[in-house]
């Protein structure tokens, strides 16, 4: 049985109101220090008292963020804390495993985010929804989630593509300050109110990697470029040109120091936001080059010859144009006249803006009505006070289209395009909830969408939740909440509510009074619970009770502003603008027809601003319940933006008005978590491998424990059998995750299985991904471990296969090549072999064909040209060189008889023995055989022979012979006689 947190009925017995009083003062007497507490739902009981005690125990320690359930409690220090929201702190929180457990921040809230869109639980697309009273500090939030994303969605795939992030995230940060520029203000309540409400969608890539970014706004508050209430001032980028320009651009731009415009009250209070070059600075990060700022703050000069032409200012024109003024006519057909010392203000601000000056003055003076079927043109002269609101639309309509080309500026250049992400994270920034003494459209629109955000939150977390419960089954007793669908009723109900009635005197063609107006809508909607009355206050005027108070507005001019009417001559005159950004802005265009025009030729009624804010609102609100909504609560301590100062009243009135207590009822008691029975058996039947063997069945859960620890069940719900296995193992899941110092959390399972869907809390989802990663893990080591088996045995193969390649194609190299040296000394031998027997052919026919002749004629010759010692020497080398030649080339082993008879012959000696008379031809004439005497070594050049022992030459044998000394040893050897 899921009950509420504090445990008692809402009953108005004693017995019950005295139970409440005990618990409330043990609880706030209690010893645990009431800082200590980081989620509200963790206070028993839960009343406005202890959460308000609470939270100013928190902010009297300097701890801004509390968890409220589903809802982040933002407290607005009103001081800079420079270590809160460093990048290091970002790193931390993306880095940490569970983020929920560190110290409740706004980086928490993005984390958790950015980590859905990594999960994919549909829907993917997430959304964060800033809200709070103006001042409550939700600029300023936005403005650090997006700091955040930046900083944790970045690429750092590769270098290029990491500078490409780089740019475009720095692109998103600087179209913060541009837009502030423009589009905030200094109110009583907030020195940097946002006077237009913006959807950023962040978008992100598959591998969550933020690609860009676009901008979407809602309702300019334009009329505070000609009407500023007493004590507040106009945008910030009319005080960023007057403080921040330099002295040569005051000359260009006809702003001199000290000059006074109607349209800039409280120049004198110097604030953070007028700083003119950081507004610069982020233009240029945007793309937006300085010739196109020029067109915006100093433009050039249209032709070079008109050197004395000063530098047109868009900007400084309409401060300029703000202060011409008219007086009374004396005659209603002559047209009013200018105020003494406004005819240069008409000349500059029509220099400025590089329009005529008469034809300027004309159109502020003078209306055109056409009438009749032939469309005949009649000039009226207007009065002072319509001269007065014609100045007014004409300036309002040119900050408002600068306005918009500014957001589509910024759109094309941070914007990515369609096929290049797949997820978005909004972040929605609206003005807050609003109440000042003069309260006007305006200020109707901006509480009519602070009551569509809060029907929102209600519809989708206090009402639906609890009506899911019960369809799905779950036992539920239901939590008291406030629900504002009256108020909604009123303003939006059909068919008669108050924005109805004001659109229904806007397409009457007749005057309207405040006084009229006022009576209709009382006369109307009497009896509707959220409508007030005022008898007191002499204005017409009525009060519409929101959900956040109270607010009283007044009818006086609320038709004419609902209207919006844009007279076409003033159209006509801004498109014969040489100001190249005015022509850019108002296009020269035959086929476009203005409001007036288009609400005279058809029966179709006119858009009015409440109708064309009431769309841009619903398809807001469509974008927003297709995504996953995480609220952010931003609470203002005291309304003068003082540090250190917590006002219970303040801050009580905001708690009540955005039902923070029975936020926290239902988000302890209830689970935040809902996802139907299909998608979480796709994303969690890992988890089957965890559930035990021997179970079967829901009963049979954890035996060991009972059925303390089965997750309870819808009694009527069917259960496929992959599901009860996951339900199965989550017992086992939980026990491996808790420790036992801590068993007070394994005693239930916190998982409710519904009809068609499962329930469950944060803590239960982080036990889930964290199973689920572990298994994932399990699954990628298996992977991995067959898939390197598979690589080793593959390259086993290979490195065999291989081997055996190699092997083969070497022997078959090897055998190649000694067929190649085989046929090569072939080749040789059969050379030498020839070349042999053809010396040994040669060398016999010379020897067999030689005749003696005497030795004697030779030096005989020689000694007729040489001395005799000479000549003697001669002779003897000749007589004895044969001798030098055979023992130099004989055989070490030729000994006895060859040898000596070689010595003698060469000697011409005679034998020793008698019987031995040799006489050949040598003895008798010698060798006069050219052939015979040695030409040199003879070298064979061969590779070496891989073959083992190839290298190695043989002994020669002792008895071999070679060269020509055995030819001619053989051929004539001595005969033994």
């Amino acid at each position: 049985m899921l009950q509420q947190v504090n445990g008692h009925s809402s009953g108005t017995d004693a017995e019950g109101k005295a139970s409440l009083k005990g618990d409330l003062q043990q609880f706030l007497d209690g010893e645990a220090p009431l800082h200590q507490l980081d989620d509200l739902t963790k206070v028993n009981p839960v009343t406005l008292e202890t959460v308000l005690r609470c939270l100013q125990a928190r902010y009297t320690e300097d701890i801004f963020y509390t968890n409220a359930g589903c809802t982040l409690v933002a407290l607005n220090p009103f001081k800079p804390i420079p270590q809160l929201y460093a990048p290091e702190l970002m790193q931390e929180y993306h880095a940490a495993p569970q983020p929920q457990k560190l110290k409740p921040h706004i980086f928490t809230v993005g984390e958790q985010t950015y980590r859905n869109v990594k999960s994919l639980i549909k829907p993917i697309n997430q959304s964060i929804v800033v809200s709070g009273e103006s001042g409550a500090g939700k600029t300023w939030t936005s403005r650090c989630l997006m700091k955040f994303y930046a900083v944790v969605a970045s690429s750092s795939a590769s270098c290029e593509n990491h500078k490409m992030a780089e740019r475009i995230e720095q692109r998103i940060l600087n179209s913060n300050p541009v837009m502030e520029a423009f589009g905030n203000a200094c109110t009583l309540r907030n020195n940097n109110s946002s006077r237009f409400g913006k959807f950023i969608q962040l978008q992100l890539n598959r591998a969550q990697q933020m690609t860009g970014a676009a901008v979407q706004t809602y309702l300019l508050e334009k009329t505070r470029v000609a009407c500023q209430a007493s004590n507040e001032r106009n945008f910030h980028i009319f005080y960023q040109i007057c403080k921040g320009a330099t002295k040569d651009e005051r000359l260009q731009w006809y702003l001199p120091e000290g000059a006074a415009f109607s349209w800039l009250p409280n120049p004198e209070n110097n604030l953070e936001e007028d700083c003119f070059e950081l507004t610069r600075e982020a233009m240029l990060h945007l793309g937006i080059d300085t010739p196109t700022q020029n067109n915006i703050f100093k433009d050039f000069k249209p032709h070079r010859t008109i050197s004395k032409e000063l530098a047109i200012t868009v900007l400084a024109g309409l401060l300029h144009l703000g202060n011409v003024h008219f007086t009374d006519s004396e005659d209603e057909a002559q047209p009013c006249q200018l105020m003494d010392g406004t005819k240069v203000s008409v000349r500059t601000s029509a220099s400025l803006l590089h329009l005529q000056e008469d034809l300027l003055l004309e159109t502020m003076q003078i209306r055109t009505i056409k009438a009749g079927k032939q469309q005949q043109v009649f000039r009226k002269p207007c009065s002072r006070a319509e001269c007065d609101t014609r100045r007014d639309c004409l300036a309002k309509l040119i900050y408002a289209r600068l306005f918009n080309w500014l957001v589509s500026v910024i759109n094309s250049s941070i914007c990515a395009d369609s096929s290049s992400w797949t997820a978005f994270i909004g972040l929605l920034d609206v003005y807050g909830f609003e109440s000042f003494p003069d309260n006007s459209l305006e200020q109707l629109c901006i509480n009519y969408a602070n009551e569509k955000l809060q029907q929102h939150f209600v519809a989708h977390y206090l009402k639906a939740q609890q009506e899911e419960y019960a369809v799905e089954g779950l036992e539920w007793s239901f939590v008291n909440y406030q629900d504002n669908q009256t108020c909604l009723d009123l303003l939006e109900g059909s068919p008669i509510s108050i924005c109805s009635l004001i659109n229904e005197e806007c397409r009457l063609n007749r005057p309207s009074s405040a006084a009229q107006l006022q009576s209709r809508i009382e006369s109307a909607l009497a009896g509707k619970p959220c409508l007030g009355h005022n008898k007191l206050s002499r204005e017409p005027s009525f009060v519409v009770v929101h959900f956040a108070g109270p607010v009283r507005y007044h009818t006086e001019g609320l038709v004419e502003k609902n209207k919006d009417p844009v007279p076409p001559e003033l159209t006509g005159l801004l498109q014969q603008s040489q100001d190249p950004l005015l022509m850019m802005l108002f296009p020269d265009n035959p086929e476009e027809k203005t409001q007036e025009e288009l609400s005279g030729q058809s029966r179709v009624p006119a858009l009015t601003v409440v109708s064309k804010f009431k769309a841009s609102l619903e398809q807001l609100l469509q974008v927003l319940h297709s995504t996953t909504p995480h609220y952010i609560r931003c609470i203002k301590p005291n309304s003068q933006s003082k540090p250190q100062t917590f006002l219970q009243k303040e801050v009580l009135s905001q708690l009540e008005a955005c039902g923070l207590v029975e936020t926290i009822h239902i988000s302890a008691a209830g689970f935040p978590i809902r996802v139907s029975h299909q998608n979480f058996v796709e994303r969690y039947k890992l988890l089957r491998r965890l559930r035990p063997r021997t179970s079967s069945g829901l009963q049979g859960l954890c035996p060991a424990r009972g059925p303390s620890e089965q997750p309870l069940c819808a009694k009527d719900a069917t259960l496929q059998p992959p599901l009860q296995d996951i339900l199965h193992a989550l017992p086992a899941l939980i026990q491996t995750a808790t420790t036992p110092s801590d068993p007070a959390e394994t005693t239930q399972v916190p998982l409710y299985c519904g009809r068609t869907k499962i329930f469950m809390t944060d803590s239960m989802l982080e036990l889930l991904e964290c199973g689920r990663a572990q298994m994932l893990e399990q699954c990628a080591r298996c992977i991995q471990c067959g898939w390197r088996r598979h690589q080793l045995q593959k390259q086993k193969k290979q490195r065999q296969a291989a081997v055996l390649i190699q092997a083969a194609i070497r022997s078959w190299l090897t055998r190649k090549h000694i067929q190649r040296l085989h046929i090569a000394a072939t080749v040789i031998k059969r050379a030498w072999h020839k070349w042999r027997i053809r010396m040994a052919c040669l060398a016999a026919k010379e020897l067999d064909g030689m005749e003696e002749k005497p030795m004697t004629q030779t030096p005989s010759s020689l000694s007729s040209s040489l001395p005799p010692a000479h000549t003697n020497l001669l002779g003897a080398i000749i007589h004895l060189w044969p001798l030098g030649l055979v023992l130099a080339n004989s055989a070490v082993g030729v000994r006895g008889f060859q040898r000596k008879l070689v010595a003698y012959a060469c000697l011409r000696l005679p034998s020793s023995s008698p019987s031995n008379n040799i006489q050949t031809a040598q003895d008798q004439a010698g060798i006069t055989s050219i052939r015979a005497l040695p030409q040199g070594s003879i070298k064979f050049h061969c590779r070496k022979s891989p073959l083992q022992y190839a290298d190695i030459c043989p002994e020669p044998s002792a008895s071999s012979v070679s060269g020509f000394n055995q030819i001619l040893l053989e051929r004539n050897r001595p005969v033994q006689v």
